[in-house]
C-alpha cells in the first residue's frame, strides 16, 4: 500500500480535470481526495502501489485541454481513506 500526495499545476481549471482524476481514481480502485486550489490542483491517492503509480502516469497527462508545467509528489503515511471524492 502507498499513499502520495500530489500538486498538478499548469493548464488544470475549467477542463475537468477533478473528474479525470476522480473517474481514474474510481477504476484504479485508489481511495483519497482532489480539489482544486487557486491555481493548481491538490491530490492524495492510496492504494496499491502499482495502482497509485499508474495514477501518477495519468496526472501527468490529464484530460484533453491539460498542459501540465509540474508534479510536486510527496509520500504519506497511510490514513485509511474511506473512498475518493472530489472536495469543494
Amino acid at each position: 500500500m502507498k499513499r502520495v500526495h500530489i500538486k498538478i499545476k499548469g493548464t488544470v481549471q475549467g477542463i475537468f480535470f477533478r473528474k479525470f482524476i476522480k473517474d481514474n481514481a474510481d477504476k484504479l480502485n485508489l481511495k483519497g481526495w482532489v480539489k482544486n486550489i487557486k491555481n493548481y490542483v491538490e491530490a492524495v491517492f492510496e492504494g496499491s502501489t502499482s495502482n497509485v503509480h499508474k495514477m501518477l502516469i495519468l496526472c501527468k497527462t490529464g484530460p484533453e485541454g491539460a498542459n501540465i508545467t509540474s508534479l510536486n509528489i510527496k509520500e504519506e503515511s497511510i490514513k485509511d481513506e474511506k473512498s475518493f471524492q472530489i472536495l469543494r
